[in-house]
């Protein structure tokens, strides 16, 4: 049962830690930041978020320096948003996973591939032979 409470806590988490961030002054955490995913340990006492930038891992890694220095904030945040017994402790790790997608996804579309299923369906289906 503690698991389903976990992964409730965790998606809440992931919400309102992405609602806080946009809600940073900071000119370093810029609108192509995302978290991608949050991680809290079994007893809810560290949450790992997961921190991505389309401008590549150096600005995610800068970007967790800053989250990190501003945890405190984010902590009493979360605390008082979620309203939770007690308030994890903040990891934030850099992640190049959009960066990825987003290089895959330009690569595709050098090769014409972005058209999906449906421009394929359309070019092999069969052609009526009914005539008027």
């Amino acid at each position: 049962m503690a698991s389903f409470k976990i992964g409730r806590v965790q998606e809440d988490m992931l919400r309102e830690l992405t609602a806080i961030m946009r809600e940073l002054k900071d000119p370093r955490i810029t609108p192509d930041l995302t978290i991608v995913r949050a991680e809290l340990s079994g007893d809810m006492g560290h949450c790992k978020a997961y921190v991505s930038s389309l401008s590549g891992i150096n600005h995610a890694k800068e970007a967790c320096r800053v989250l990190t220095k501003a945890s405190g904030f984010i902590r009493r945040e979360l605390f008082r948003r979620l309203d939770l017994r007690k308030s994890p402790e903040l990891h934030f790790v850099a992640d190049d996973s959009i960066e990825y997608a987003s290089d895959i996804s330009e690569k595709l579309s050098s090769l014409g591939l972005t058209g999906g299923l449906g421009s394929d369906a359309a070019e092999t289906a069969p052609e009526s032979d009914t005539e008027e």
